[in-house]
């Protein structure tokens, strides 16, 4: 699997790499500058301790080359010019320092040593005001100030929503690990382990820890599966186990997977009702073509969970009732998805343009975290989901819509928390790609 992963990656990297260069190009041209400079970042360390953060690379970083723990580095990019890694290698005996560049992708650099961050200043650009300089403040060395000038991030943000076929194909692997993981934690689920237990099942089967994984892992079982970010996984296994979702990825090279599934311990009722949610996920999933506004999936799955919620006699009103009386949102308080790629959640979800402007979430929707319309290419997360939360439901209690809400029937559902079912995808020409679906049935 390796060798053949790493063959196509080889062969699909420098035409990534030509389309990076391009984008470069463009965006220096029109912020009317010479070079764009990016550094990997520094460690933080924590406040009044000598303990550094887990290291998180600059996203512009690693969208030119799969390194992701090189802190003190930096690129340069000049059009017309070879893209120069300047690669820190400390002398240091307490860290693990990193590797020599090895792989496919070093012969593509110009690549420089450095030992001490001072050296990176003898081979950066001599004129730091005709850089684009993209990172944190604190990634400063000397003159040369992250500055993220806008039309550079607006023109480079805008453009990473369409991935190059080296970007699916990391997406793909790291989809791959994931599912792996998923699987490792249903079987955990069924074998009557803890949520703590389970995640530990999780991380041991995709060899990823908490530094790796690309979020925090979610897994909740019972009524935790009500709580969106739930993640205080408890030691102890809950006396009866009726339910379980899991939000959890992977990471490849610093790309990111962000897969969620949902169990009941039983084929019951419950179950039947993650059937159909799983059913109506498939089917928005088939929408993620190019020229879809992104907008309208979200609204479509609003009328399409507000049947199911119909057909369970939760509700007792149309799916139009439900959304213009925001039922709908108390059972589907999120948006529906979003952008994924070297972010979990990728970059100019609002973009209007690559010259910035912003498209407005639909009223009443202020959760969905993007707009846009699909291009070919774009790879977003389809995540409809159904759930139980007392703070939103006591908030329909006083309001007219109260009388469309078959509260017994909610009451009988509420033990079980929740459902959220997550696949990534693929628009492209030939139709919607699902990542995590393919990566499930090759499992």
């Amino acid at each position: 699997m390796t060798d053949t992963l790493d063959s196509t990656l080889a062969s699909l990297y420098p035409e990534h790499l030509s389309i990076l260069q391009q984008r470069a190009a463009e965006a220096l041209q029109r912020a009317e500058l010479d070079h764009l400079v990016v550094p990997a970042g520094v460690l933080r360390y924590q406040y009044f301790d000598d303990r550094d953060y887990p290291f998180a690379v600059n996203p512009q970083f690693k969208a030119w080359l799969p390194v992701t723990q090189a802190p003190g580095s930096w690129l340069v990019i000049t059009p017309g010019s070879r893209p120069r890694l300047i690669f820190m290698q400390p002398h240091d005996y307490w860290h693990t320092v990193p590797s020599d560049p090895t792989g496919y992708w070093p012969s593509e650099f110009e690549i420089s040593i450095i030992r001490t961050p001072d050296e990176a200043l003898k081979l950066l650009p001599s004129n730091p005001a005709r850089c684009a300089i993209l990172g944190e403040d604190n990634a400063a060395l000397g003159p040369f100030v992250p500055n993220n000038p806008p039309a550079v991030l607006d023109y480079l943000e805008f453009h990473r929503h369409a991935k190059t076929a080296y970007e699916i194909a990391m997406m793909r692997e790291a989809t791959r690990i994931g599912v792996i993981g998923h699987r490792a934690a249903e079987q955990a689920f069924r074998d009557g382990l803890s949520e703590f237990d389970i995640h530990l099942a999780y991380c041991a089967a995709t060899r990823q820890d908490a530094n790796d994984l690309p979020y925090c892992n979610i897994i909740g079982l019972n009524e935790h599966a009500a709580v969106l970010h739930y993640m205080t996984r408890d030691r102890q296994a809950p006396t009866q186990a009726r339910s379980f979702l899991i939000d959890a990825g992977a990471s490849y090279q610093g790309y990111a997977s962000d897969i969620t599934r949902t169990y009941s311990t039983q084929q019951d009722e419950f179950q039947a009702l993650i059937d159909a949610v799983d059913r109506v996920q498939l089917d928005l999933c088939a929408q993620v073509l190019p020229g879809i506004d992104y907008r309208d999936i979200h609204m479509n799955t609003h009328a399409a969970l507000s049947q199911v919620l119909r057909d369970f006699d939760l509700i007792r009103c149309s799916p139009e009732a439900a959304l213009s009386s925001r039922i709908s949102n108390a059972f589907f308080p999120h948006g529906v998805g979003h952008p994924i790629g070297l972010q979990v959640h990728d970059v100019a979800g609002f973009h209007a343009s690559d010259r910035g402007g912003r498209i407005d979430r639909p009223e009443g929707q202020p959760y969905l975290r993007m707009t846009r319309t699909l291009v070919e290419n774009s790879v977003v997360t389809i995540e409809p989901g159904l759930y139980f939360i007392d703070m939103l439901l006591d908030e329909l209690r006083p309001t007219p819509a109260n009388a469309d809400v078959n509260w017994d029937r909610v009451a009988a559902f509420k033990p079980f928390g929740g459902i959220r079912i997550e696949d990534n995808v693929v628009a492209t020409r030939n139709g919607a790609v699902n990542l995590t679906r393919e990566a499930f049935a090759a499992d």
